[in-house]
């Protein structure tokens, strides 16, 4: 029951148990720091209001039809964009929480990390960045284009409005800068412990490693099951935060994890069975690029460039649909490039 004693209204409410709970550390809910100001809402933090902004977005629901590593593949249970970015957030909130940090802040940050990945994952994103440095110069990193999406392509150009600590946790979750809050860097981390893992599921899944030729030395360290090795990961990382106060793992695991990491790149993103499909991830993006380069495509924010007309595009395309406008210009019968009798639609 609410008596008067208690804080007459949910922000101070909210406010008095952050101060309370919360670690001296955590980023706090309040003031929002947005771009343009704007009422607080009167139930949610402007964390939660983030979050859900994120939800409810195009590109979020898009995420389920782009690849995680492989492509188009046979089975219901190989995983998505959508549920790596659905898992990553289910381990960062559990590690937020751990440290007494901001969990909607790290939730928001989770779910719109990954909203500017290309279609075809990382060979997608590799393509993509090759042929814009060719023609015009700059390159494309999928982080740097998930903070375009919230901030200038969402809501027909207007975007999303988010607050200044999610904006960086989205842009600095990979690169060479760290993100300024911890929610931010915990997310920067756990974003591996999810895909390392739930990678070599899809891959043993896949057939392209058998579960005995995981390296042994960082499976004693870790775990012999993806469960096991999240579970070490999490545990580690959590001691190993609350002694440095700041996000960091502790030297055997986090080497362990960076060994493992390796590994995967060298049998599984670069390997063979990844390599096949290739060619024809090159020959599908290099087409729709060279298409768009010669008619660029409207606009989806006022003042849009040439270059970043055709990545908005570009990268926001699913698979499936890279495919079927792949598929429309070239031609089903006819084996080559046919000039579309109009041009392929930009994708909402």
């Amino acid at each position: 029951m609410l008596t008067t004693a208690e804080p007459a209204s949910p922000r101070e409410r909210i406010e008095a148990i952050e101060d309370r709970f919360l670690s001296p550390l955590a980023t706090r809910s309040y003031p929002a720091r947005r771009a343009g100001a704007e009422e607080d809402s009167p139930v949610r933090t402007p964390f939660a209001r983030d979050r859900d902004r994120i939800v409810h977005s195009k590109a979020f629901r898009r995420l389920k039809h782009k690849t995680q590593v492989f492509i188009s593949p046979e089975g219901d249970h190989y995983r998505t964009r959508l549920t790596h970015t659905l898992e990553t957030c289910g381990i960062a909130r559990t590690v937020a929480r751990a440290l007494a940090l901001n969990e909607d802040l790290t939730e928001a940050i989770g779910l719109g990390h990954d909203l500017g990945h290309p279609p075809f994952g990382h060979i997608g994103e590799d393509v993509l960045d090759r042929l814009l440095l060719a023609r015009y110069g700059v390159g494309f990193r999928h982080n740097e284009h998930s903070l375009r999406v919230v901030e200038r392509l969402e809501r027909e150009g207007r975007g999303l409005n988010l607050t200044e600590p999610v904006r960086d946790g989205i842009e600095r979750h990979t690169g060479p800068e760290p993100p300024a809050t911890l929610e931010g860097r915990i997310l920067r981390l756990v974003d591996r412990f999810a895909y390392i893992n739930h990678d070599i599921d899809d891959a043993v899944r896949a057939r392209v490693l058998d579960a005995d030729e995981l390296p042994r030395t960082e499976l004693d360290v870790l775990g012999e099951t993806g469960s096991e090795r999240i579970d070490t990961l999490v545990r580690d990382l959590v001691a190993a935060s609350a002694e440095a106060g700041d996000i960091v793992q502790g030297d055997r695991v986090g080497a362990a994890m960076a060994r493992l990491r390796d590994f995967m790149f060298e049998r599984v993103y670069l390997g063979a069975a990844v390599r096949s499909k290739h060619e024809h991830i090159e020959r599908v993006l290099s087409t729709l690029f060279e298409v768009c380069a010669q008619r660029p495509p409207a606009a989806l924010t006022p003042g849009a460039s040439e270059p970043e007309r055709v990545t908005d595009w570009i990268a926001g395309m699913t698979d499936r649909y890279a495919e079927r406008a792949h598929a429309e210009l070239a031609g089903e019968d006819s084996g080559g490039l046919a000039q579309p009798a109009r041009p392929v639609a930009v994708p909402s």
